[in-house]
């Protein structure tokens, strides 16, 4: 039954889109996380150029249909395995291919 929940739609589905995108976006999270400790209270004004980046990384992966479809397959594997066994897997951590 691949039938989806409003929750699992709106909010596990996604929660997995973001995990994944901070993973393959880890380049710009690191480069913004960086900035921000070096520069302190003026990050909002000199981190921007890190921000920027970084935000349009994220949102292309959260506006790619693709990318939702193979979220959303990852989850209901995720499911089934757990209606199967009865047992919740810890998400793995997703490497790109570099």
């Amino acid at each position: 039954n691949s039938k989806l929940r409003h929750v699992e739609k709106d909010v596990l589905i996604p929660q997995i889109m973001r995990d994944r995108a901070k993973e393959l976006c880890s380049d710009k999270v690191q480069a913004f996380t960086k900035c921000c400790q070096e520069t302190g209270v003026l990050m909002v004004v000199k981190c921007r150029q890190e921000n920027t980046a970084l935000k349009d990384c994220l949102v292309g992966y959260y506006s790619d249909p693709s990318f939702y479809e193979e979220c959303k397959a990852e989850y209901l594997k995720q499911r089934e395995e757990y209606r199967a066994t009865g047992i919740k897997k810890k998400r793995q951590k997703f490497t790109p291919n570099v």
